[in-house]
């Protein structure tokens, strides 16, 4: 009986030391595979430099451990909303990443990718892979949705550019063609050459603008900013303006306060109020008033123009202030209109740090209001008014 005892607790003995060396395998293995998935302090991993490097980049930049876990992501990288959770947002990003580890090439790529997980927006990144290490991979990323759009908005530009010149270009070829058939012909060929002339006019303000725009939209187009004089921009426009109002019978008038100042480019200023006016003989029928006015109010110096014009559609208000948009292409064609007076107005009070507002009713007429902040000039003293 005493060796049946014993033999049996050798057994049991025997079986609870297998029992225990799987269990001790078991929990071997999985704390293992948690090790190498979580790794409990990742970050001091890391080289300093890099992590210094990485915080200063402006770019989206993310590190990746062995199973492609973020280690580390710049704030760029979760505003772009390339990482969620610490993980790859984009599984074009994801694929990315596997190619560079299946052959450690680093690899650059363009990519359109949504810019949240709900909604129609989008972010175009340049995306740039390479290893870190033995098992880690950078993640780099450009947000180059800015960049995009300013390039089509000058493609655009040029081809807008390019149907505007071609028009009076391909009319002045025709009319000249015309001239030299009627030589013999005085009235005909003084009738076709005021044409040229006209056109010729339209080529001239039409390069003229270009170029003032191209100017605004240049980088420093405020060079030489100084203390202006509102009145004298005014009575410069006006000037300039009155000889075309005069040849439709329309009367311009000025009031409003005289000592105005704003700091900005005189001669900006001169060409937005000329445009305005220009505007708004342009748009007004003969023996009627055009206003300007000039007022103060919260900090702002309000250059007020109004028409007894045709007025502006509303649904066509918005789109006033596009680069070659005119409400009434027939009419811009008789008196030489380029559509991008209004647009040199809003980009002259942009620079100025104002804006350019309006009010229109079809039928009543116009009212635009350049609103430029006010020069803050130090008053003088006593004793300075005493000296």
């Amino acid at each position: 009986m005493d060796g049946i005892i014993s033999g049996v607790s050798v057994t049991i003995a025997g079986f609870l030391g297998v029992v225990v060396g799987v269990i001790a395998a078991i929990a071997f293995k999985l704390s293992d595979r948690e090790q190498r998935r979580l790794p409990p302090h990742p970050e001091p991993e890391l080289d300093d430099g890099l992590v210094r490097v990485l915080s200063v980049l402006r770019s989206a930049a993310v590190v990746l451990d062995a199973e492609d876990d973020v280690l580390r992501a710049s704030p760029p990288a979760y505003a772009l909303g390339l990482v969620r959770t610490d993980q790859l947002t984009h599984a074009a990003v994801r694929d990315l990443v596997a190619r560079v580890r299946r052959d450690g090439v680093i690899r650059e790529q363009e990519v359109e990718l949504p810019r949240g997980p709900i909604g129609s927006g989008t972010v175009l990144l340049q995306v740039r892979v390479a290893p870190l290490g033995v098992d880690r991979v950078l993640v780099l990323a450009e947000d180059r949705t800015e960049a995009r759009r300013v390039e089509a908005i000058r493609r655009d530009f040029v081809v807008n550019v390019s149907h505007e010149l071609k028009t009076p270009v391909g009319a002045i070829a025709l009319l000249a063609e015309t001239v030299a058939d009627a030589a013999d012909d005085p009235v005909a060929v003084r009738r076709f050459t005021e044409r040229m002339q006209r056109e010729a006019r339209r080529l001239s303000a039409l390069v003229h603008e270009i170029i003032e725009l191209s100017r605004l939209q240049a980088t420093g187009a405020l060079s030489d900013v100084r203390s202006v004089d509102v009145a004298a921009v005014v009575e410069e426009a006006v000037d300039r303006a009155r000889t075309t109002a005069a040849a439709k019978n329309i009367v311009i008038t000025v009031g409003g306060v005289q000592d105005a100042l704003v700091f900005g480019d005189h001669n900006l200023l001169v060409t937005a109020v000329r445009n305005l006016l220009d505007n708004a003989v342009s748009y007004s029928p003969s023996n009627t008033r055009v206003g300007v006015g000039v007022s103060e109010r919260a900090g702002l110096v309000e250059i007020t123009v109004v028409d007894q014009g045709v007025g502006i559609a509303l649904d066509e208000q918005d789109r006033v202030f596009e680069r070659f948009y005119r409400v009434d292409p027939a009419r811009s064609r008789d008196t030489g209109g380029t559509g991008l007076g209004l647009s040199i107005v809003k980009h002259v009070a942009a620079d100025h740090g104002g804006d350019v507002q309006m009010w229109s009713e079809p039928g009543r007429g116009s009212t635009f209001t350049l609103r430029i902040p006010a020069a803050d000039v130090p008053q003088p003293t006593l004793k300075e008014v005493g000296a």
